[in-house]
């Protein structure tokens, strides 16, 4: 069957990066934090990734300039258009309901005389005027009893400022992914539906979708990276420090476990970060690495903070986050100073709470792909 035009338009552009900057798969996949087979796939059009961010890092990392990464993003919105169709939920139609027809009578007759119409008495103030000047006068007289000044629709308040934040715009840029999977293949999400109430499993370019779809939440081990690159080629931004805040625990999820071993590849985990979540007050603490891309794996040595970005050289921070006790809700906050100033970012996802919730004695289940049905995993002994 013949590829899609799109993707393949794309999956060529992402060649003849690789092709210009002549590194091998595993050696660009490991400044990318991707497996060898993950860009294999990318470059032959097997796969479309999620997010766009990979690809930009690899344009940068094969010197793309502006223009050629535009032309990039356009290709990737393209061949990544029908998953981002898939995923968005059809609004129902409401049409208006139309006038009824005219029944029989004198409003039907065109010899008819014409009802009188109600008009409204001269002088008299319509009653939401009235009752918007009401509200009007008891503001102001409570702001002249309180002492503080009110403001209108022709005189805005003005804006708050938050302690501690400012106006003037980052430095830096950053994004995230948070629906990663351990290598490429290892990872578990607990649903609430039954097995036969849920798909198989995607690919993990499409597990955001998939995660979506099914309400899903991370089982035992949630995966987040963060990708910082600096506005500047030359003035760097430092990077102080990752905190790790926990705003909700609660008793782990009674619902079902579901395993995602498909598709598995190498897996390059650098500037690796792990978050014990049943701790009182987790920390976010650099362990060694792992390249497993090639013929045989290698630890890549943890590096502690500071770390400098630049637009040049990005920076990518991966936090594996587990719980075993708890359905724990958290977020991020780094640090960072450039240029004489200092800040911190709150790394959420998309707004709302990264989730993960302990898997200890719940159902756990496999997809066989030969019955094209999840099976339970007796043997899995996994606790979460």
């Amino acid at each position: 069957m013949p590829k899609d035009a799109a993707v393949e338009e794309f999956a060529g552009l992402v060649r003849a990066l690789k092709a210009r900057d002549g590194r091998s798969y595993e050696a660009l996949g490991r400044r990318l934090s991707v497996s060898a087979s993950t860009l294999h796939r990318y470059c032959s059009g097997a796969t479309v990734p999620e997010e766009f961010a990979v690809v930009d890092r690899l344009a940068l990392l094969c010197g793309a300039d502006e223009e050629e990464r535009r032309a990039l993003e356009a290709a990737w919105t393209e061949a990544d258009r029908p998953r981002r169709q898939a995923a968005s939920p059809t609004p129902e139609s409401n049409p208006e309901p139309s006038a009824p027809e005219p029944g029989p009578g004198p409003a039907s007759d065109p010899t008819a005389p014409e009802a009188p119409r109600a008009r409204p008495r001269r002088g008299a103030p319509a009653p939401l005027l009235v009752a918007a000047t009401v509200a009007l006068l008891v503001l102001a007289l409570a702001a002249a009893l309180l002492g503080h000044p009110t403001h209108t629709a022709s005189a805005p308040a003005p804006a708050s400022t938050v302690p501690g934040r400012t106006a003037a715009p980052l430095p830096f840029t950053w994004s995230i992914g948070s629906q990663l999977w351990e290598g490429g293949c290892g990872h578990t999400y607990l649903v609430d539906r039954a097995p036969r109430a849920v798909a198989p499993p995607p690919v993990t370019a499409d597990s955001g979708a998939w995660a979506g779809t099914h309400g899903a939440v991370h089982g035992g081990e949630a995966l987040v990276r963060i990708t910082v690159q600096g506005r500047s080629p030359s003035d760097a931004v430092v990077l102080h420090a990752l905190h790790v805040r926990v705003v909700d625990r609660a008793a782990p999820l009674p619902w079902n476990a579901y395993r995602m071993d498909n598709g598995c590849g190498g897996a390059v985990t650098p500037r690796h970060f792990a978050v014990d979540l049943d701790r009182p007050r987790p920390l976010a603490k650099p362990v060694d690495g792992l390249d497993a891309s090639g013929a045989e794996a290698r630890k890549i040595p943890a590096v502690s903070f500071p770390y400098k970005v630049t637009s040049s050289d990005p920076e990518e921070l991966l936090v594996s986050a587990r719980t075993a006790s708890c359905d724990c809700r958290w977020y991020l906050e780094l640090e960072w100073s450039a240029g004489g100033r200092t800040g911190t970012v709150r790394i959420t996802d998309g707004g709302k709470p990264f989730r993960t919730s302990g898997t200890r004695g719940r159902p756990t289940y496999v997809h066989d792909s030969a019955e094209g049905r999840w099976i339970t995993d007796s043997d899995s002994g996994q606790t979460g």
